[in-house]
């Protein structure tokens, strides 16, 4: 899968330090300019649904079961790679000081209908729920959270990236070529 990019937080100056590597999904859901997202209002930002894959689950499995417990979507088809999106970010609990995040990124299609989301209690606590919304818009509310708000989350620079990128690679904004 081709790399989006790589990030390292600003507050890692030792690449050698101890660290992990968690793998992630993220799924990309789109109906024209409307995008399936997750709002967090603790953070009050937009990310992508996704999280975690568990041990011995593929990508693809992971991507299924984490949209269907995110936000109720059920019949996943016509998964492809869009790319992945690497960090490297500080780790406060004890054993590790860096975790390498690896999110990666496919395009799916899900039935119209979303069933009951399955949200974990962390999820449910910090105010998490499943939104379809217009992609710019996301983007202009995520670049002022991070524009204006103290208490946003690690994750945020990701999703905002991912979703720029998801608008000049997916939805085709460029200018059609002129004819000669």
């Amino acid at each position: 899968m081709r790399l989006l990019k790589s990030t390292i937080h600003p507050d890692i100056n030792d690449l050698s330090a101890t660290r992990f590597t968690r793998n992630a999904t993220r799924a990309i859901v789109l109906n024209g300019d409307n995008i399936l997202l997750l709002y967090t209002k603790r953070y009050h930002d937009y990310s992508l649904p996704g999280g975690g894959i568990d041990e011995g689950e593929s990508n693809i499995e992971g991507l299924i079961r984490e949209l269907k417990e995110e936000t109720g979507a059920h019949s996943v088809k016509d998964v492809e790679a869009f790319g992945l999106y690497e960090e490297f970010r500080p780790w406060h609990k004890e054993g590790f000081d860096i975790i390498h995040m690896q999110s990666y990124c496919y395009t799916c299609t899900i039935d119209d209908e979303l069933l009951e989301p399955e949200l974990e209690a962390h999820e449910l606590s910090n105010g998490m729920h499943p939104v379809w919304m217009n992609i710019h818009q996301a983007i202009s509310h995520n670049e002022e959270t991070i524009a204006k708000n103290d208490k946003k989350g690690l994750s945020i620079e990701r999703e905002t990236f991912l979703l720029k990128r998801i608008v000049s690679e997916l939805l085709n904004e460029a200018e059609p070529a002129i004819s000669r």
